[in-house]
Parts: structure tokens; C-alpha cells; sequence
């Protein structure tokens, strides 16, 4: 069993779990402050950590709160990051300065990883994942998620890339930094709102005990790179790639035209599409995160058996 980072506060629940080894799926907080409104960001996150309990697992939700990083939140927190405007957006390259500063930060994909491994975290929920946006050959605006996927070991359960990337970049540059990146029961790596992209999946897993099988295999080697599983989300609740592509096109040209860009380009995207589909993307949002939180939190269950309890 992994000990936890000095500098990090569990709550009980999730200290207990990992001392004895059980299951535990940690959880972002951008989603929360930055990725929906309120008060729809805290129904999903509390119904997500309901969804993690049901499947026999301990969510932590991780952030940092008054300049301590935290694993494991309460309903007042969850409250604060749904509602406070001195919440601020926090990549790794944000953390050390909210920390010192004694703020508020909520953790993106990269930072949630880092913080959930210093815990000793292996699995991970979110609902997408960053990588390399369009039009990166001139901005060179590339998610810091992909080089935090090539260097931490914690499997990160999402629906694919963000639909507002370029995709086929984002597969490339994976596959150069060495992360297996896992398509859930299908050959069609998914693109967040759909469940087809246009690209192929690198590989392919059909149950959550092959995915744990996979982790304890590439950990058990030394690799230090995580995995990347991407999770289709519902049939049922999707938009289609030829729907949702006309949109998000239009979102990308408005943010262009408004000089948008950097940490505010993403929220701002999510917020303009939720927009022009009069709230549809937010429903197939939610939908897809709680989709990723059964499937994270059965992979949890398999990989805590499997090691016998070690992390």
C-alpha cells in the first residue's frame, strides 16, 4: 500500500479505504467550477460519488481548498467549488501558487492525476480528457493532460478526447509519449458528445477485468505512464459527430473572433456549445460522467482484488 503525500488531507472515509486497500476512484473538481452551472455541477458530482458507492468503491473528489490539496470532499465543499468565484482553474503549473497563496483551486485532468497518485490513487473518473487543440501547429496549445498521462500511473476513465480537439493529433502524440490509450467494447475511439470519432482505437478492452489486467501489467513492468480508457458515452444519449461537429465549428470561430484562449478556452467552449444545443450537450455531459464513473469504479474494484490489496 501506497502512503499518501504529507502535504495532502484525506477525509476518513478515503484514508480507511486505501490503508486497507480498498477500491478507490478519484474524481476532478474543474467539472464542477469550470465544466457546468449550477446547480447541475453539484447534483452530477454528488450523484457520481453515489454512482462509485453503489459499484463497492470510495470517491474522492479531489481539489484544493484553502491552499491544501484535498482527497475527499463534503457536501459544504462540493458547495464552494459549484458556487465561489475565487475558485480558480488549477493545472499542475497552478498548483504550488494556490497553494502558497492559501486558495481555492480546482484540479484539471493533469492535476487530479498527480494529486490521486501522491495519494495512491490508481483510478481515475473524468468526462474527457485534454490534448492538442486545432490549429496547434500555429498556438502550439497542448493539453498538459498528455504529458501527465506519460509520466504518472493512474488510469484515467473518460468519453474520449473533448470533441473540440483535433483528435487524430491528440491519438499521435499519445501513442509517441507511450500511453496505451483502451477503447471500452468497441473498435471506434469516441469524441466525448459521440461515440464515434472517425479514428480508429489503438486497442481495445471488453470488461473491467482486462483493464485491470492491463494496469497491473504495464505498472508491473516499471512503466511509469498511465492509461488512458476511453469509454463511449450511452447511445442513447449521444449527439452525433455529424451534428454536434456544424456547432462546435461555429463555438471554435466565436472564441477566435473574441480572443479567447489558454485556461479560459476550454469552459468557454463547453458553456457556448451548451448553448447553441439549448442545453442537450450538458445532459449528454452529465450522462457521459456518470457513464465513466460505473465502468471507473468496477475497474477499481477488479484492480484492488487483483493486487490483493496493494496500490
Amino acid at each position: 500500500m501506497a502512503t499518501p503525500h504529507p502535504r495532502l488531507t484525506l477525509t476518513e472515509e478515503v484514508a480507511r479505504a486505501l490503508r486497507d486497500g480498498l477500491p478507490v476512484v478519484a474524481l476532478e473538481s474543474t467539472i464542477i467550477s469550470h465544466g457546468m452551472p449550477y446547480p447541475q455541477n453539484v447534483e452530477m458530482a454528488t450523484g457520481v460519488e453515489e454512482i462509485i458507492r453503489a459499484e463497492g468503491a470510495v470517491p474522492a473528489t479531489i481539489a484544493v481548498l484553502h491552499g491544501t490539496p484535498r482527497a475527499g470532499l463534503d457536501r459544504a465543499d462540493l458547495e464552494l467549488l459549484a458556487t465561489s468565484p475565487e475558485v480558480g482553474k488549477a493545472s499542475l503549473r497552478d498548483l504550488a501558487h494556490v497553494m502558497a497563496r492559501g486558495g481555492h483551486g480546482a484540479t484539471t485532468v493533469a492535476s487530479t492525476m498527480r494529486l490521486a497518485a501522491l495519494a495512491g490513487i490508481r483510478v481515475f473518473v473524468t468526462g474527457g480528457i485534454g490534448g492538442v487543440h486545432r490549429g496547434a501547429e500555429r498556438s502550439f496549445d497542448i493539453s498538459a493532460d498528455l504529458t501527465e498521462l506519460a509520466t504518472t500511473p493512474v488510469a484515467v476513465v473518460s468519453a474520449g478526447a473533448k470533441s473540440v480537439l483535433d483528435i487524430g493529433l491528440t491519438l499521435e502524440r499519445l501513442e509517441t509519449l507511450g500511453v496505451p490509450v483502451i477503447t471500452y467494447g468497441t473498435d471506434d475511439f469516441p469524441a466525448f458528445y459521440s461515440r464515434v470519432s472517425g479514428f480508429r482505437s489503438p486497442l481495445r478492452a471488453d470488461s473491467p477485468e482486462e483493464i485491470a489486467a492491463v494496469m497491473r501489467a504495464q505498472w508491473g513492468l516499471g512503466m511509469t505512464a498511465g492509461l488512458s480508457i476511453a469509454n463511449p458515452v450511452p447511445e442513447a444519449e449521444e449527439i452525433p459527430a455529424e451534428r454536434i461537429d456544424g456547432i462546435i465549428e461555429r463555438a471554435l470561430a466565436e472564441m477566435a473572433e473574441a480572443g479567447i484562449g489558454g485556461k479560459e478556452a476550454t469552459p468557454y467552449l463547453l458553456r457556448r456549445i451548451t448553448e447553441l444545443t439549448a442545453g442537450e450537450s450538458l445532459r449528454t455531459n452529465i450522462a457521459l460522467v456518470r457513464n465513466n464513473a460505473r465502468l471507473g469504479a468496477r475497474i477499481a474494484v477488479h484492480y484492488a482484488a487483483g493486487t490483493d490489496g496493494e496500490s
